[in-house]
């Protein structure tokens, strides 16, 4: 992860709505509910293909990889699909399959619950696939897709980040647009929280003041509805923020009372774990690591030296917290107690390079990808996959 060494002169916290990166209060009617957030026009869809495609690899690789009924009951971890290309947002559909999108590609694959065979079931158009640490990035499928089959996805254009949702091999409609797009710090995933809202993790782009600017969409957790329209009952009237002062978050995780926690990428000193709450400010670019600016800020649940975490992805399977390491080529297991993290565990420890997106999949077992064709190096870098630990 590309770590800035020099911080911009800090902005005063903006107080005004949020103006043309955000949209409208609660809808009140239908037709409201399915208009974006911006005026922003659905990309063009020339390069969508119509139909699944095979991903790069031989029936007889796929069949391989597939595991037995006896492997799935074993701890794991079990290689269940390869061949991709920095998978990056994982999201399960009703019957158990996944959704995973490849950030250089722009590509979203189907994955089969027990694993096996990928099939590339869409091309999301308009990605910029050469944008550094942009691209298609997160995925999460509608709370009601099997009556809508909506699914959403947080992406890089030659313009910004957006947020748009589709049916698959639709036209997608863009429903968030104007998060600003960089070559480091674009955020990018994606949550459904348990009150039916869109969670959406930016980074602050490069521009550390956007981290501290409420005008900005930048260095934020926002919430959305899922058309795109900005809730009641966010913290900032008129305003998507959920909360601020963010560097760059990738990952999102919901634990069952509900609290929201989101690992966090530090410069270079400390990354984090934070547990996010409603309208509170987590002090970038003042403060990397433990320490509230006098009770401004709130303090992290977890520390890491930046060298081993770079933390990615997260998800929660029972009352575990597991956070995918990019610079520390492992995966973390943090014990949770209510609103406390206990000491992080090592799994995984160096044996499959730079971890990025772990997912709890609907069956209890934990889905984990690589990422190592985005050049930066490991034993297997020609060649990204998905992982499945069965008792995590």
């Amino acid at each position: 992860m590309l770590r800035r060494t020099t911080a911009v002169a800090l902005a005063l916290l903006g107080a005004t709505a949020f103006g043309a990166c955000g949209g409208t209060s609660e809808p009140t009617s239908a037709a409201e509910a399915q208009q974006p957030a911006t005026g922003a026009a659905p990309e063009s869809t020339a390069d969508r293909p119509t139909v699944e495609e095979p991903v790069t690899g031989s029936a007889e690789e796929a069949a391989a990889e597939r595991p037995t009924a006896r492997a799935a009951q074993a701890s794991g971890p079990r290689v269940i699909a390869t061949k991709l290309r920095v998978p990056w947002g994982v999201a399960f559909l009703p019957g158990g399959d996944a959704l995973v999108s490849e950030r250089t590609t722009g590509r979203i694959l189907r994955v089969p619950e027990d694993g096996g065979s990928a099939r590339v079931v869409m091309r999301v158009p308009g990605v910029d696939t050469g944008a550094g640490e942009g691209g298609l990035l997160g995925l999460a499928v509608s709370k009601n897709y099997a009556k809508d089959k909506l699914v959403y996805a947080y992406y890089t254009t030659s313009r910004d980040n957006r947020v748009a949702r589709f049916e698959l091999g639709r036209r997608p409609r863009v429903i968030f647009s104007g998060i600003e797009a960089a070559s480091i710090h674009n955020g990018g995933r994606l949550a459904f929280g348990p009150d039916g809202k869109l969670y959406v993790a930016t980074g602050d782009a490069g521009n550390t003041s956007s981290a501290q600017d409420r005008r900005s969409p930048n260095g934020k957790i926002l919430r959305l509805n899922p058309s795109g329209s900005i809730p009641r009952g966010n913290p900032f009237r008129g305003s998507p923020v959920w909360s601020l002062g963010h560097r760059n978050v990738q990952g999102l995780a919901f634990d069952r009372a509900g609290r929201l926690w989101a690992p966090e990428f530090g410069q270079n000193t400390f990354d984090e774990v934070n547990l996010i709450v409603k309208g509170k400010n987590y002090g970038w670019p003042r403060v990397e690591g433990r320490g509230t600016g006098g009770g401004r800020f709130v303090s992290p649940k977890v520390v890491w030296r930046t060298s081993e975490s770079s933390p990615s992805g997260a998800a929660i399977v029972g009352s575990d917290l597991f956070v995918g390491a990019l610079a520390g080529r492992r995966l973390w297991k943090i014990p949770l107690d209510g609103a406390s993290a206990g000491k992080p565990q090592r799994l995984l420890d160096g044996d499959y390079g730079r971890l990025r997106s772990p997912a709890a999949a609907p069956d209890g077992s934990l889905w984990v990808t690589t990422s190592n064709r985005d050049g930066r190096g490991s034993p297997t870098d020609d060649d990204d996959r998905i992982l499945r630990l069965t008792n995590p």
